[in-house]
């Protein structure tokens, strides 16, 4: 599982992060965005956000020191997964990215995922997944960590301000 460490040289965030990844025994590639230009826009483009520290484990990110949901994906809770890169949908409406404020805001899409087969998108917003609501990026990673392996699910998610369902098989 390859781990990347999106930070700046002043954030006590990144230095926490950086910390934390080491102590589990996690090595990481780190990437300083504020002389990297191509790693700050990989940032941008992975999760939406400018601001640091941004962790990709695998193909999820973790946006900010978010010891909980770090745990959860080194421990292999997300399993394989929906395929998506998600942020909090809240953040981004902070952002004036999204009208959402509650959800998981599609960052990426992995191209042989099952999210992408289904059809969703970048910049859509999952706001439910076999029928309970999503209200950030760690709560559907927690809600897809829940569902057995196989399993059809449905996926509520908003694009351009309509909501479409679909079923997935994760």
């Amino acid at each position: 599982m390859r781990v990347t460490v999106y930070s700046t040289p002043s954030c006590p965030y990144c230095h926490q992060v950086k910390q934390y990844l080491g102590g589990r025994g996690v090595a990481f590639e780190d990437h300083d965005v504020s002389r990297d230009p191509s790693a700050a826009q990989e940032m941008l483009r992975i999760s939406g956000q400018r601001g640091v520290p941004v962790v990709q484990i695998g193909d999820q990110v973790v946006v900010g020191f978010d010891r909980p949901r770090l745990d959860a994906l080194l421990d292999g809770a997300a399993r394989k997964g929906m395929g998506v890169a998600v942020a909090d949908a809240a953040d981004m409406a902070a952002r004036g990215v999204t009208d959402l404020a509650s959800g998981a805001y599609v960052g990426r899409v992995r191209a042989d995922s099952v999210a992408a087969r289904a059809g969703i998108a970048a910049g859509d917003v999952i706001v439910s997944l076999a029928g309970e609501p999503v209200r950030s990026a760690a709560s559907l990673e927690t809600l897809v960590a829940r569902v057995p392996e196989g399993r059809a699910v449905s996926v509520e998610y908003v694009r351009n301000g309509r909501r479409f369902n679909v079923t997935l098989e994760l």
